[in-house]
């Protein structure tokens, strides 16, 4: 049965079910592609701008050539999202996903009669598939756990290029579903023992009333986590990068991951070591609230809500 919902492949919108990439594109040879996962708050885009605006920094780096503009690429987002909206229900917000790759790899151009085109895909999906499972995570925060793969150091692969080569992040993942407990999450450290980020989140500490970021270099400079920079002003606290080691985050008075479609969730232990009360801190409160303000959602309560309505789908069971 089809979704009804389409998607933008190589300059045509096709249906999500037949949205297929080519055996032979580089990003199955070589996990060679680049991309892009955004929200929207209300149906409208979040930073869509600054996400495009990272992906063609990371085309550019990797030497993957485009006939397409930023504009282009930022009016083919708006209008998959309005082709889209007609199977969206009233609740749901928009996820896009962007992915780039080089295309098929140049040995086998015969079998495309010598034309080789990079493969631009833009998919258009319900936010809340994606929050699934995280409504209580407000309540119990997540468990932060330092799992035994280390982050790829930017020398060897520059993690401020959002790629899909991203096996360690998997890897990380499965070692720290083997956790016993509940809401573990992988975080990462570099090859010199200082925290770097979650597998698909960035990370803060707060401390005396001052915010606290890893340095830049050996993390991918989330959208969310430059927000935080942003909100941490309007309320008028401080929010500095530098080097955190474990001992900072055991001795730390709060701690919260940020990322596109959570915004932002409390992480209240560290290897099951409480962090500060072990609950959400004031902070981290306040920087929710100030985000929620300034989009008019309740990112808390729409989350809550997303879970709810998931509940009553599985209940229901098959129609």
């Amino acid at each position: 049965m089809s979704s009804g919902r389409k998607v933008y492949l190589n300059g045509n919108f096709v249906e999500e079910g037949e949205a297929n990439i080519s055996i032979f594109d580089s990003a199955l040879m070589f996990g060679d592609m680049v991309f892009e996962m955004t929200r929207s708050f209300n149906k409208k885009q979040f930073k869509l701008r600054e996400h495009l605006e990272r992906l063609f920094t990371g085309l550019k780096i990797l030497h993957i050539p485009i006939d397409l503009k930023i504009d282009d690429l930022e009016s083919i987002c708006h209008e998959t999202v309005e082709i889209n909206e007609k199977v969206f229900s009233e609740t749901d917000e928009h996820r896009l996903m962007i992915n780039i790759s080089r295309g098929p790899l140049g040995i086998y151009a015969p079998v495309f009669n010598g034309v080789i085109k990079p493969t631009i895909i833009v998919a258009d999906f319900p936010l809340k598939w994606t929050l699934r499972g995280m409504s209580s995570l407000y309540d119990e925060g997540i468990n932060a756990v330092i799992p035994s793969q280390r982050a790829i150091p930017s020398q060897l692969m520059d993690p401020k290029i959002k790629n899909r080569s991203r096996l360690f992040y998997q890897m990380a993942n499965i070692e720290v579903s083997k956790y016993e407990g509940d809401n573990n999450w992988a975080l990462l450290i570099d090859t010199d023992g200082y925290i770097t980020e979650g597998t698909g989140d960035n990370f803060f500490i707060v401390k005396d009333k001052k915010i606290y970021t890893p340095e830049g270099r050996n993390i991918l400079r989330g959208i969310s986590r430059n927000y935080i920079f942003e909100l941490a002003k309007e309320i008028g606290l401080d929010c500095a990068e530098k080097n955190i080691e474990p001992y900072d985050v055991y001795t730390a008075d709060e701690a919260f991951m940020t990322g596109t479609p959570f915004c932002l969730l409390p992480t209240t232990s560290l290897n099951g070591i409480e962090i500060g009360d072990g609950k959400m801190g004031n902070v981290s409160k306040q920087l929710l609230s100030a985000w929620s303000e300034n989009v008019g959602v309740d990112i808390k309560s729409q989350i809550i809500e997303y879970e709810k309505e998931t509940s009553t789908l599985e209940d229901k069971g098959p129609s």
